[in-house]
C-alpha cells in the first residue's frame, strides 16, 4: 500500500487523442479528476467513485481522458491543467494536446 496520495503524470505526454492519468490513493477515497483550459474554464469531470487505497498505474486502472470536452467535441491543441481531489487531498498537474 502506498505510504502517501499522489497525482502522477499522465502518458502520453504530450499526447493525441487520448490519455491515462495514473494516482495513488494511500487511504479509500471518492475520487475526481477535472480537465480545466489555461483559463481555469472547467473542460471536463471524471467521476471515478469511492476507490480503495492502492497503485492506480495501469491503463485499465488509471483515470482515462479520450481528449473530449462534457458536449464529446474534441478539444484544441494546448496546455491543459489536470485535478485530482481524493478525499482531503487535492493537487494538479500539466498536459499537453497536439495534433
Amino acid at each position: 500500500m502506498p505510504q502517501t496520495t499522489q497525482l502522477l503524470a499522465n502518458y502520453p505526454n504530450p499526447f493525441n487523442p487520448e490519455t491515462w492519468i495514473p494516482y495513488q490513493l494511500a487511504k479509500p477515497a471518492d475520487v475526481t479528476l477535472t480537465i480545466y483550459a489555461t483559463n481555469g474554464q472547467v473542460v471536463r469531470q471524471l467521476t471515478l467513485g469511492h476507490q480503495p487505497a492502492g497503485v492506480y498505474q495501469s491503463r485499465s486502472r488509471t483515470a482515462y481522458w479520450n481528449g473530449r470536452n462534457e458536449w464529446g467535441e474534441q478539444v484544441a491543441s494546448g496546455v491543459y491543467f489536470y485535478t485530482l481531489k481524493a478525499g482531503d487531498f487535492t493537487a494538479t498537474r500539466k498536459l499537453l494536446i497536439r495534433k
